[in-house]
């Protein structure tokens, strides 16, 4: 049983709407942003999250626990899983909704330990969408899609302009993610839109 607050979404919502141009099911999602400390491959220590499209507006994540991640001895530190499910719930919006967006509100319930040498199943869906306001939910299972729940979090992203990142983020690391995109345009590949 959660011990997260019962409401779930807390407002009234609309049902999720996959953009047409979302990745199917079975679709194996890239990096977003190499230097991305949840799914890049630039940090050693990174979380290295990889995901996945699933059926029903859902994305499933694979994450390692490493020696690197650990708080107490042995067990993975809980800032790095609550890292962890951000990242797998904002790949749940930014790739199924398309447009780019920012956590606002993160809520996580940690159920058991979570040891080194694991590997968190997350899956993550869309709950509600609410105006600019979109609604997630995601469950992390020990080391199998069916194994036991872990911990759970469930969070609001707000949809925001280009401009958010231009205005706020770091100019080197906007053009490093725009030349991606060119890279990835020529090699006609698809592009990740949320930052």
């Amino acid at each position: 049983m959660s011990r997260l607050t019962p409401s779930w979404p807390p407002v009234e919502v609309e049902p999720p709407v996959a953009h047409p141009k979302a990745p199917a099911p079975g679709t194996k999602l890239g990096v977003h942003f190499d230097e991305c400390f949840g799914c890049g491959d630039a940090h050693e220590a990174g979380l290295h999250l990889r995901s996945a499209v699933g059926e029903s507006q859902t994305v499933h994540s694979l994450f390692t626990v490493t020696a690197a991640h650990q708080g107490a001895p042995g067990l993975a530190h809980g800032g790095l899983l609550a890292c962890a499910f951000d990242e797998a719930l904002g790949a749940t919006v930014g790739n199924l909704l398309r447009k780019p967006a920012v956590t606002g509100k993160l809520e996580t319930d940690f159920l058991r330990p979570v040891p080194v040498g694991s590997t968190l199943h997350i899956a993550a869906k869309l709950d509600g969408v609410a105006g600019r306001k979109v609604y997630v939910s995601a469950a992390g299972h020990l080391d199998a899609a069916d194994g036991p729940v872990a911990v759970r979090a469930r969070a609001l992203f707000v949809i925001v302009g280009v401009e958010h990142f231009t205005t706020h983020g770091d100019v080197e690391a906007m053009r490093k993610l725009a030349d991606a995109h060119e890279k990835a345009k020529k090699d006609r590949q698809d592009w990740e839109i949320n930052p």
